[in-house]
């Protein structure tokens, strides 16, 4: 059966892509009978679902997406594909998250599938790049703009830590993806309309 798979390796991309495609967090507000795209940043992501349902929903939104990016990437990982079949498999997991064929196409931001994907990929980038997350978050509060940072810190980091320029390839087409899909961040955060993270405690 595995080497049949082999011998069909974009198997892999498609199997990635239509787990990518999975909206959990669309499918999580339908249980509470609410539809995120109509609430807040309208992105069916981590961040928007724990503002419209809570931390609890939001964490398990966040888990889930990220298993979707790592579960089909790590199954390809140990299926011993070639390495470009690999690169299409992790870029494929996020194209579904972005542009969900169960959403017409649409779908998130593709940030924690994507830390899924380089989790099996390239674990020592995702542990650096989420401290450029929280560095970034915690100097200037915004989900987006941290989230863009990290996206950017990943293919350098790949570059270091895992050398293949088709791994290499992969991690800028991502990073790509993901900037254009915060384009409305972006716009929000040129006219200081982006929703901040407050730090500050309650008391003293």
């Amino acid at each position: 059966m595995q080497s049949a798979l082999i011998s069909t390796p974009f198997v892999f991309p498609v199997v990635s892509y239509l787990a990518g495609s999975i909206p959990f967090g669309l499918i999580f507000a339908r249980f509470h009978g609410k539809d995120p795209r109509r609430y807040g940043s309208g992105n069916i992501g981590a961040t928007n679902i724990a503002r419209l349902l809570g931390k609890k929903w939001g964490l398990l939104t966040l888990f889930s997406d990220i298993l979707k990016g790592f579960l089909p990437v790590i199954w390809a990982y140990y299926s011993g594909i070639e390495t470009l079949y690999l690169a299409l498999t992790g870029l494929a997991a996020v194209l579904g998250h972005c542009f969900s064929i169960f959403l017409f196409f649409r779908g998130g931001k593709g940030v924690a599938t994507a830390v899924g994907v380089f989790l099996a990929i390239c674990p020592k980038s995702v542990g650096i790049a989420a401290i450029v997350f929280f560095a970034v978050l915690r100097m200037f509060g915004y989900v987006s703009a941290s989230s863009l940072a990290a996206a950017t810190a990943i293919p350098v980091l790949v570059h270091i830590f895992c050398r293949s320029e088709i791994l290499e390839s992969m991690s800028w087409s991502i990073c790509l993806i993901i900037w254009l899909k915060h384009v409305d961040n972006l716009k929000r955060l040129s006219k200081g309309e982006e929703k901040r993270i407050n730090f500050q405690s309650q008391g003293t």
